[in-house]
């Protein structure tokens, strides 16, 4: 679908917004980057990495800046709206380098950090100024909420069809089993209660949480269903989908109708002309590895909800003389996260299935005038590497210490012991991913943090990564030229 549809008044508002920052930039050039991805893609980790090495000056060979000695520095600052929630960057890192380490927890709602880079431009015309200043404004929202944004364009019953249709598919037939059972016992045109739309809601919810275990994405709409926020529990979020039938007022359909509305009105909408529609530049991560170890239908379900997703972007070229009323995201990077858990050897692999996973929406981005790259990247390296002889053979390996509970191969790791594993190869043809109808045979654990961490000549502790750094030259690197 095209850009989600907005009214007069959500372009009288982004324009206003747009004007606001532009006006509090008039000194200090500001970029915005959107990072979002689905649950458990790694968007905490990721930001807190990015943040941790521009404050520290970490090993970032690959960022131009810091590589040809133009990076001054960075610094944390106060976000200029003090009504969003601030990204807990001390928190998440006190996590990651306790004893033992523990991943943060993940996104469950929006959440903002500015950090002000000083540098030296390359260009001879502004190295003659002095240094430079730069705010990057990072934007971390769940990728659950951006599979809302399809929803400003479907009405109740169109939605309702399209998720009851999905529902019934044999694919789904577990996890909407017991939704499609109180469903059946439903009748929607009866006088509405609010008992009757909790049930209903509350069975919905349970399908979209087992979906979501089981790999399936595209199922997942309304996002915040999953993650409600300060919205648990209000009748914004009481609402499931029903068979198309008369509209009577005050019925049960009619109920669930004018919430459905409203969800689109009061939760999507908002969402878009505030935050989504004022991005400069986008990261999307994908657990591209989990999908793989689930089966071919989390695949195919995952490219599904990228495309549909993407497709709301306001993507095209910048165009200087029109950004103070109207943003455009002019580059995507789509990171394959989890890097760690598979050799280098199958990295170029991994980059190659990401890229037929958005090839659609990769397309849609250049046509449009934006920038689209992929890459495998991990934004902390849980796993170092080695090698082991097994049946004459050297075969690569992971070495890195298993979370508590995972298991393979009938053996249950206690989240202290260190292995070192042979994870398995990737597929040469991304297409026979899609094709063949069997899972990749991978030996997939979740690892734990990295539990001796080295420090730089400052003292500053160093998070070992894979390709942050030609992550973060694509993404603001032509800011700091």
């Amino acid at each position: 679908m095209p850009n989600p549809p907005t009214t007069i008044a959500d372009e009288f508002g982004i324009a206003l917004a747009n004007l606001a920052d532009s006006a509090t930039g008039l000194l200090t050039p500001t970029l915005r980057l959107g990072v979002t991805g689905l649950s458990r893609a790694g968007k905490t980790i990721f930001i807190t990495a990015l943040v941790h090495n521009l404050l520290t000056q970490g090993r970032l060979p690959g960022f131009a800046p810091l590589a040809e000695g133009r990076f001054i520095g960075a610094r944390l600052a106060e976000y200029p709206d003090a009504t969003i929630p601030r990204f807990a960057y001390e928190q998440h890192l006190a996590s990651l380098t306790a004893n033992p380490p523990t991943w943060p927890e993940g996104t469950r709602r929006i959440s903002q950090l500015r950090i002000v880079l000083r540098f030296q431009s390359a260009k001879w015309w502004s190295g003659m100024r002095g240094p430079a200043t730069l705010n990057l404004d990072i934007v971390d929202y769940p990728g659950e909420w951006l599979l809302d944004l399809p929803l400003l364009g479907l009405s109740f019953a169109e939605w309702s069809a399209e998720a009851l249709d999905r529902a019934g598919q044999p694919g789904h037939a577990a996890e909407a089993e017991d939704f499609l059972r109180e469903l059946e016992k439903t009748d929607a045109t009866k006088p509405a209660t609010d008992p009757d739309a909790e049930r209903l809601a509350l069975a919905f919810t349970t399908y979209l949480r087992r979906s979501r275990e089981h790999g399936a994405l595209s199922t997942l709409p309304p996002g915040r269903f999953l993650l409600p926020g300060d919205l648990e529990g209000s009748p914004a979020l009481t609402f499931a989908p029903l068979p198309l039938a008369a509209a009577r007022h005050g019925s049960l359909y009619a109920m669930l109708e004018n919430r459905f509305e409203a969800y689109k009105d009061r939760v999507v909408r908002p969402f878009f002309r505030d935050h989504f529609a004022r991005l400069d530049r986008q990261v999307v991560l994908v657990d591209t590895l989990r999908a793989l170890n689930t089966g071919p239908a989390a695949v195919a379900d995952l490219e599904t909800a990228l495309t549909s997703v993407l497709a709301c972007f306001r993507q095209g070229e910048a165009n200087p003389l029109l950004r103070p009323f109207s943003r455009r995201i002019d580059r995507i990077l789509f990171a394959a996260t989890k890097a760690d858990h598979v050799h280098h050897t199958s990295h170029d692999r991994l980059e190659a299935i990401l890229n037929r996973l958005v090839a659609s929406a990769s397309k849609r981005a250049r046509f449009a005038g934006a920038e689209a790259e992929s890459m495998a990247i991990s934004g902390i390296r849980a796993t170092s590497e080695g090698t082991i002889r097994e049946g004459g053979q050297t075969l690569p390996t992971l070495i890195g210490t298993p979370l508590a509970g995972e298991t393979l191969e009938g053996q249950t790791y206690d989240g202290k012991t260190e292995i070192a594993l042979f994870p398995g190869d990737l597929p040469e043809r991304p297409d026979s991913v899609f094709e063949d109808g069997t899972p990749v045979a991978l030996n997939f654990l979740r690892f734990a943090p990295p539990q001796r961490l080295e420090r730089i000549a400052t003292g500053d502790i160093v998070l070992p990564h894979i390709r942050l750094d030609r992550a973060l030259d694509y993404l603001i690197g032509d800011w700091m030229a």
